[in-house]
């Protein structure tokens, strides 16, 4: 029935007003939103399925301690692997001493105690840096108390404003007899970032380390292990060996009470550890400041599975005040902080007693303070940590000396950082090389791990597939659905001399749809199937600016392809709307996924649908993107095989590097777009590894070159690696292409459309 209507149709010359076997399209109004609103209600019921799910990623033995840390240790070795916990922490060597010619490291005084200016290797040339608070005789513990993100160590200790009496926590644990470690966190102070971005310090650091498979969380938690290693190393060092051992603890408020909770999820050696301002449900961190944000965090993470996983030890939790911050500089990742409902809290930390199966969980304590004292933790909080009926507040510190010069140490600590991720970036390329190989057969790794059989394009097909995987579930993501049927609908909506316009909508999954302007040429003969070119607009884009109007950047190149006899189509891609879609990504990141985890689908379907067509070539259906459409292009085709060539426009990079780079004009750590970043894609796919996922089908570059989205030089480096597997390795040269033309950010459409003609019109 629909292959006679369909002949009917071309016989007629196209002038039905919808497409045989759909139904009539009759949506109005801004359909790209809508699309976009769909999406976002698709993902808030994802998170909370997620949430519901995260049993599925544990396996608890609770028959004794040991027993049940050997259970969680896959997770511990997953958390820190998502927070970046990653690089070996170099041999502690001890405490450096801050001083110079003017300034002493003793700092202040107070009861019973002095206040010293200290630094302490991390990993490489990171260093952490705050202030040691040591008692005049054999403290009682060891506390690392780590601020908020607003908060300067010189607060927690009363030399410097910004922390009521009560709550400066770190004094008041030294007047208690303990030594504190006070660690400077990367602030939240707002600067200009390559004349371009208005970024705080940790959304700045974040956004790089994240490329690379590193995050601002993981290198705070490493200075916050790196301080316990110190304390084990001196207790081994110092200490008799009748000595009671001293119990390490860790406090912390605000960032500083993440922190806490994740340094002692993953580190057993810390035997207590206090929560303030910061325990919640944690379904909504997409709302948060965006260096909160973790790859996956919610697919086996919620704070209640953070403080599970301290059993046996002691966590207290601090219900009260949390920071409150607003974020909305210019091009920044808007995000809040504020104070959570009561209800929820409690609700979360029931859920730690349903997971550990024991609702008295004697080693878990609640405290709370009066809101309306404005006070960061109760006094019950110091007791409990301390075990101590009453805790000291002498409140008597005297600063000695000029002190620490605050802003420089910020400087510091936000250099180092911004340093060992460059360092990162310079070696990604060889990091990715051990993953992936797609160079010489020299550099496979012995156990064949990194390996590609290029002895035939069927052996490359073959031994490819568990990289391409990877890439699916680790990197882009997936939901584990079925699509919808169809459903389609249709209308006609252009009427052209050679060509025939028809907007098509399709289900995907639930409140998720897709959505484009199918073009079929008028001069179809009866029973004929013709080549189809996808053709994908860019950011901010929609499929009629492909198709007419002569765009600056497309110049109608879905008409043009029509004109020269192919069937296109242009999709609507979920790119659009700025923040509104922007905060997609926020939503899909922690529970493992990425806009393209609902854009692949989208295509599927899409692919799926036009090979139904009786006109249509199942075999030859190409993908042709510019700009975000081009990035779409090294992402799309290598999980939707049916894609039978890629080609990438205005966009093919060195895209790690324009990702993480702090030096490159061009970094996207300048601009506004917040969500381009993908969780360590430095240590995996770079554009040529994902290029090697493309073939052996045909791959493309096209390049002005003068569009600013990269260098030329930077473009031919990345695209000599797939020239390199194409034609050296795989023999097949004629398949990979490379066009350059004297112009800006647009489609030039000359060697492309000849590389269409040569692989689609056999």
């Amino acid at each position: 029935m629909v292959v006679a209507a369909c002949l009917l149709l071309t016989a007629s010359g196209l002038r039905a007003e919808q497409l045989p076997g759909t139904q009539p399209l009759s949506v109005e109004g801004d359909i790209a939103a809508q699309m976009v609103a769909g999406a976002d209600q698709f993902l808030l019921r994802e998170i909370q399925r997620a949430a519901g799910q995260r049993e599925e990623h544990w396996h608890r033995d609770f028959s004794s301690p040991d027993a049940y840390n050997r259970s969680i240790e896959p997770n511990r070795k997953r958390l820190a692997h998502i927070l970046g916990v990653r690089d070996a922490r170099i041999p502690f060597e001890g405490l450096e001493l801050l001083a110079t010619t003017s300034r002493s490291h003793v700092v202040g005084k107070g009861t019973g105690y002095k206040i010293l200016a200290v630094r302490w290797p991390v990993v490489r040339n990171v260093h952490g840096e705050g202030l040691l608070l040591v008692p005049d005789g054999r403290p009682i513990a060891n506390v690392i108390a780590i601020p908020d993100a607003d908060q300067t160590p010189e607060m927690l200790c009363g030399l410097q404003d910004g922390v009521a009496s009560p709550s400066q926590f770190a004094r008041r644990l030294a007047e208690a007899g303990c030594r504190v470690l006070v660690p400077t966190l990367i602030s939240r102070d707002v600067h200009r970032r390559g004349g371009r971005a208005d970024l705080t310090n940790r959304e700045y650091l974040y956004r790089s380390g994240f490329e690379l498979g590193h995050h601002l969380i993981g290198y705070e938690v490493q200075k916050i292990l790196a301080g316990v290693d110190w304390f084990e190393q001196d207790a081994n060092e110092n200490e008799s060996e009748n000595a009671t051992p001293l119990p390490t603890a860790v406090m912390g408020y605000g960032e500083g009470g993440m922190l806490a909770l994740y340094a002692a999820a993953l580190d057993t050696r810390i035997e207590t550890a206090c929560v303030s301002g910061y325990f919640a449900p944690r379904e909504t961190i997409w709302q948060q400041p965006i260096s909160r944000n973790v790859f996956g965090l919610l697919e086996a993470f919620g704070d209640a599975e953070l403080a599970a996983m301290m059993q046996p030890r002691h966590l207290i939790i601090h219900i009260g005040q949390h920071p409150d911050v607003q974020i909305s500089s210019n091009a920044a990742a808007p995000g809040e902080l504020a104070t959570p409902a009561e209800s929820d809290v409690r609700h979360e930390i029931k859920r730690v007693r349903q997971i550990v199966l024991n609702d008295s969980f004697q080693a878990l304590t609640v405290t709370t303070s009066d809101p309306d004292t404005g006070a960061l933790l109760s006094e019950a909080t110091l007791q409990q940590l301390l075990k101590l009926d009453a805790v000291p507040n002498h409140d008597d510190v005297q600063a000695t000396g000029a002190g620490v010069d605050t802003q420089q140490r910020q400087t510091r600590q936000v250099t180092e950082i911004d340093q060992h991720n460059q360092w990162l970036l310079s070696e990604s390329p060889y990091v990715r090389q051990e993953f992936m190989n797609i160079g010489l057969a020299s550099r496979d790794k012995s156990d064949g791990s990194n390996k590609l059989d290029t002895s035939s394009t069927a052996a490359y097909q073959e031994s490819v597939e568990r990289f391409r995987e990877h890439f699916r579930d680790e990197v882009v993501g997936r939901f584990d659905l079925q699509p919808l049927p169809f459903n389609a609908r249709s209308r006609k909506t252009y009427d052209e001399d050679k060509w025939t316009g028809y907007e098509v909508m399709l289900d995907v999954f639930p409140d998720v749809f897709a959505y484009g302007i199918l073009c079929i040429p008028k001069d179809l003969k009866p029973g004929e199937k013709r080549p189809v070119v996808v053709c994908q607009h860019g950011l901010e884009g929609r499929p009629q600016d492909v198709v007419a109007g002569d765009h600056r950047a497309y110049h109608d190149f879905a008409a043009k392809l029509a004109e020269r006899g192919y069937i296109t189509f242009a999709p609507q891609n979920l790119y659009i709307g700025k923040h509104n879609f922007r905060t997609l990504q926020r939503k899909a990141n922690p529970i493992q996924k990425t806009l393209f985890s609902i854009i692949v689908p989208q295509h599927q379907q899409i692919v799926d649908w036009l090979q139904t067509l009786p006109f249509v070539d199942p075999q030859r259906i190409g993908f042709y993107g510019l700009s975000y459409g081009g990035k779409s292009a090294m992402r799309i085709p290598p999980l939707v095989p049916d894609y039978c060539l890629s080609i990438c426009s205005a966009d093919f990079n060195e895209w790690v590097g324009k990702n993480a780079s702090t030096r490159a004009p061009y970094s996207y750590v300048w601009t506004g777009e917040y969500e381009i970043f993908e969780f360590d894609l430095g240590s995996t796919f770079n554009y040529a590894e994902m290029a090697a996922l493309i073939a052996p089908r045909p791959f493309m570059v096209e390049r002005g070159h003068f569009d600013g989205v990269g260098s030329d030089q930077d473009v031919a480096y990345e695209f000599a690696k797939v020239r390199h597997l194409y034609a050296a390795r795989l023999g097949i040269p004629e398949r990979c292409e490379l066009e350059t033309f004297v112009g800006p950010h647009m489609i030039h459409g000359v060697g492309t459309f000849e590389f269409l003609d040569k692989h689609l019109k056999r």
